[in-house]
């Protein structure tokens, strides 16, 4: 199977500086049409072969700020079965498209928090795949709640692997990429490409991310779809801080394309999902995948616990996460004497 891939490298227009809850969701389902043109379009000039596209981290909504829990939720946050997630559904049927990206997922299970999951949505709209990210600095994951969050969706749930007439397909969130472990548990479970959604720092000096998507690749023997914003609007951060570098990378390592600065469809490459299976299958010293041995690394890992689970309470602030991170620290590295 060869197709075109698409990482959408477009302008986030947060949310951040709209008080009012009403005309913060109005705009957000705004960008999620803007959008939506943006892919009509790309598709029409790449061809009809570009079946996967990849939007960046947060896209609809930018990321919280000086906001509470509770009016993020309320502004910012969707639910997969509401009207305005509905929206984003329509640009993967209008275009007949594999569709991932990144948003705030306000999952009833779950009524006092938030997940940042990635979706990977159906030529028909339908949902395929949700990922909650895993590792988060000032949000709640599903390790956080790891007990409840296991009762309520099992451990299949956590890295999850979809599997398509384009391949099998997975998410990986922003600085995820910078774990190995995240993309090694879902190549495990069959990964073949990995839609990264990413709102990252660019430079042309290689960056610690950009080093991370060439070694997942490598090691993983996988693609890296990796969409990088165009530009943050509506806060106070400079607004090229994050613009420009999205890019694909073959299971190889190689730099198949990468967009400049600003909004861009220049991100887009074939995939030949055959010729990876090919080198999966072919014995040799660059078989990395074959020659790993899992055993080794099972029985240490158990024996060393750092940042622990279900740690997560209602009414944590920013403060109370540092404060987790600092014990895990002194854990690690106990003062001198």
């Amino acid at each position: 199977m060869r197709y075109k891939a698409l990482a959408l490298q477009t302008t986030c227009h947060a949310l951040n500086r709209l008080d009012d809850v009403q005309i913060a969701r109005d705009a957000l389902v705004e960008n999620i049409r803007r959008v939506g043109r943006q892919v009509q379009a790309s598709k029409q000039f790449i061809g009809p072969d570009l079946h996967l596209v990849v939007l960046p981290e947060y896209f609809a909504t930018g990321f919280p700020m000086e906001e509470s829990l509770e009016l993020w939720r309320e502004k910012a946050c969707l639910s997969v079965e509401e009207d305005a997630f509905g929206e984003i559904r329509r640009i993967a049927l209008d275009n007949g498209i594999y569709l991932s990206g990144n948003f705030y997922e306000a999952d009833p299970h779950f009524p006092n928090c938030y997940f940042q999951s990635g979706f990977i949505l159906g030529p028909k709209g339908e949902t395929l795949l949700l990922y909650r990210r895993l590792n988060s600095m000032f949000a709640v994951t599903p390790y956080d709640v790891l007990d409840q969050y296991l009762e309520i969706y099992g451990w299949d749930s956590l890295f999850p692997v979809v599997e398509t007439p384009i391949g099998r397909l997975a998410c990986i969130a922003s600085e995820e990429i910078l774990y190995p472990e995240i993309a090694r548990c879902l190549m495990m479970n069959g990964a073949e490409v990995f839609c990264h959604h990413t709102s990252e720092v660019s430079s042309p000096m290689p960056t610690q991310k950009h080093i991370a998507k060439l070694a997942r690749a490598i090691e993983n023997m996988a693609y890296v779809v990796s969409a990088n914003s165009a530009s943050i609007r509506g806060t106070s951060f400079p607004e090229a801080s994050t613009d420009g570098r999205s890019q694909i990378v073959q299971f190889d390592g190689l730099v198949l394309t990468e967009a400049g600065q600003g909004e861009s469809m220049v991100a887009h490459a074939t995939l030949d999902i055959g010729a990876l299976r090919h080198q999966r299958e072919r014995p040799g010293m660059a078989n990395f995948i074959s020659r790993q041995r899992n055993a080794l690394f099972a029985k240490e890992y158990a024996r060393h616990e750092f940042y622990p689970p279900n740690t997560w309470k209602p009414g944590f602030q920013k403060a109370e996460f540092l404060e987790i991170q600092r014990r895990v620290i002194r854990q690690l590295y106990p003062p001198s004497s």
